[in-house]
């Protein structure tokens, strides 16, 4: 039996290959190719996946354009997201969804991050704001739900987890505190940023939430996102594959596995060393502390190796202290 972790879920397959009448990936087997819904890959494409005993679950997902990362050993493959929407898109996921016709602030963050510290103002502007047809969606990174359960306490705006870490997949998020701004069609109005709602961190981000507060309600109430950039940073190959690596390590590491999940997790460091999400991200699940030695030795040598640890856009940030 082997554990797939795919789409936000994990479920048992017998093995790598799926037998011939069974749908692979929701792909179902038509005369003229694999077809979900509308989409269809040609039979002539899908021929290099398909064998006698049936298709090749990795070389499958491959063909959509999703990585795959196994471990036989361990008995787990995790399969990525698609690599690309339509330009200026957000990608879909069920809690933004919902919030379909309204401007939406998706705001990235975790209990291992100072950015916790942040919650109660944005659920303050997700409050004043609502009037305008406005909301705050926070998307905690913590890989362990209950770490986050605890910061969220009286949240008024829609909240997630991504304990395994797909939404930030989705919107290449590789820190926090990230947001990213949507607008009332669901497109991007301002791609992954660096921003605060307080200054409680300035001295360590040199960011001016006050700047950034005002951008957002100019944004809200004018419809000026500050940028012409529409569309999200987008992840290189190296990046996508460290995010399926960390996802393996998280499950191994949730299964008491750790050797097998330091494993994944130094192959994660080396495809993505600037990933934080990954690296600081699966610090609690290791036992370690994220806000201790490890992390200040992390940063250390990020900056050593001249990469930022947090990248805002060049626009209303800069500040002229």
């Amino acid at each position: 039996m082997i554990t797939l972790l795919v789409d936000g879920g994990e479920t048992g397959i017998d093995g790598p290959i799926v037998p011939h009448g069974v749908p692979v990936l929701g792909w179902e087997r038509k005369p003229h190719g694999w077809c979900r819904g509308e989409a269809c890959v040609p039979a002539f494409r899908a021929a290099a996946a398909e064998t006698a005993e049936g298709v090749h679950l990795a070389a499958f997902a491959e063909l959509l354009g999703r990585q795959v990362v196994a471990d036989p050993e361990e008995g787990v493959i995790a399969i990525g997201e698609p690599a690309e929407t339509a330009p200026g898109e957000a990608p879909p996921f069920e809690e933004l969804e919902k919030l379909r016709g309204g401007k939406v602030a998706l705001v990235f963050w975790a209990s291992w991050c100072g950015c916790r510290y942040d919650l109660p103002a944005w659920e303050e502007l997700h409050r004043e704001l609502a009037g305008y047809g406005f909301s705050v969606l926070s998307v905690s990174l913590d890989r362990d739900p209950e770490d986050a359960r605890e910061w969220l306490a009286g949240a008024t705006h829609p909240t997630v987890i991504d304990a395994d870490g797909r939404i930030a997949e989705l919107y290449n998020v590789i820190n926090v505190p990230t947001v990213v701004w949507v607008d009332e069609e669901g497109r991007i109005a301002r791609p992954q940023d660096t921003m605060t709602a307080t200054d409680a961190f300035r001295s360590m981000n040199g960011l001016s939430s006050e700047r950034a507060v005002a951008a957002l309600r100019r944004w809200v109430i004018d419809g000026d996102a500050g940028t012409t950039v529409r569309e999200l940073r987008a992840p290189t190959a190296d990046e996508r594959r460290a995010r399926l690596h960390a996802r393996v390590a998280a499950w191994l590491l949730r299964a008491g596995r750790t050797a097998a999940a330091e494993r994944h997790l130094e192959t994660a460091a080396a495809l993505a060393p600037h990933d934080l999400a990954i690296r600081r991200g699966l610090m609690p699940l290791r036992g370690v502390d994220p806000f201790g030695e490890e992390y200040f030795a992390l940063r250390e040598e990020l900056e050593a190796a001249g990469i930022a640890i947090y990248r805002p856009l060049p626009d209303w940030h800069e500040d002229p202290r």
